[in-house]
């Protein structure tokens, strides 16, 4: 090969570029692997992270061959009930836009209402300043978001922080993407009174519930970390329990069925040692039966209230 065609073969492979082994090389196919093994069922969900993995692949390979110069917008919305999994995805989102270049560190930052609303005169700026400190360089998740707007109260900070939000969501894109996160009814009237937020953000994701099938699954794997198992009369009476509770207000989803595993451990823990049968084996010590779950207020018509300290995880 002599000079002239090695320079041609330079500037071919300039010209080109390898969709596939960028895929790879980037580190966005493991963050998208990741996603799909610690995350049980969210098939929409997923499909639009990978769509969005797409699209950003896209936009570098266009920006190498210069194509395009202009930062993407990449702020996101993240609507669902409680407990569907939206801030284990930012997570991932965090790590999948630093991995592609899109945010210079790649952490998570979680924050609600009380971390950028101050309660007098002069306090909020401070505090959404520093927040928006913390967070340059990764992704800020704003959890129940539109708890930010109260218009009913004329002595509310929130505005403040908004206007705040809004002039760094557009002057920093480059260097900082917001995930808004709430219910999808509450969210749609915060943008409808704040316009200048839907104009900013370019992703809205929808997390739908999980199925029963889906619970009974996360359930079987938040006891298999705890090296628990249920026998066959439990694992009927957690599907009945599952199939009544969704019903109850203030359901959460997979939260919901984590606090009433840790409900069911407390009652076999308490069984063990009320039995005082002489030693146990890890077998007995591992297993979680129907009496362990039937006595459950949910079976009897009572209301089990799982409140959450925020609503979007």
């Amino acid at each position: 090969m002599d000079g002239g065609e090695s320079a041609d073969l330079a500037a071919s492979t300039a010209e080109h570029v390898d969709l596939a082994a960028e895929y790879e090389s980037s580190g966005v196919a493991e963050v998208l692997r990741e996603l799909d093994e610690e995350l049980i069922g969210l098939a929409p969900v997923k499909q639009r992270i990978r769509e969005t993995a797409a699209l950003l692949l896209v936009d570098r390979a266009r920006r190498s061959l210069g194509l395009t110069q202009d930062t993407p917008t990449l702020h996101m919305s993240f609507t669902g009930n409680p407990g569907t999994g939206k801030t284990t995805v930012a997570l991932k989102m965090a790590g999948l836009l630093h991995r592609l270049g899109y945010v210079r560190k790649g952490h998570l930052v979680s924050v609600t209402r009380d971390d950028l609303v101050g309660q007098y005169i002069g306090h909020t700026a401070p505090k959404t300043k520093e927040v928006l400190k913390k967070a340059m360089g990764g992704v800020l998740f704003i959890d129940e978001a539109y708890y930010l707007y109260k218009p009913d109260n004329e002595r509310d900070y929130g505005q403040e922080a908004i206007e705040i939000l809004l002039q760094v969501m557009e002057n920093n894109r480059d260097d900082l993407v917001v995930i808004m996160a709430g219910y999808a009814d509450r969210m749609d009237k915060f943008f409808t009174a704040n316009p200048g937020f839907r104009s900013r953000i370019a992703h809205h994701i929808d997390f739908p519930d999980y199925s029963d099938a889906e619970l009974e699954w996360i359930a079987g794997s938040m006891l298999a970390e705890r090296n628990y198992v249920l026998d066959k009369g439990a694992s009927a009476a957690l599907a009945d329990y599952i199939s009544l509770r969704r019903n109850q207000p203030h359901f959460a989803n997979a939260r919901s069925i984590r606090n009433a595993l840790d409900r069911a451990r407390l009652r076999q823990a308490n069984r063990l040692f009320e039995a005082g049968g002489g030693p146990l084996d890890a077998t007995a010590l591992s297993t979680i039966t129907e009496a362990d779950i039937r006595p459950s207020r949910v079976f009897s018509g009572g209301l089990v209230i799982d409140r959450p300290a925020a609503e979007g995880t």
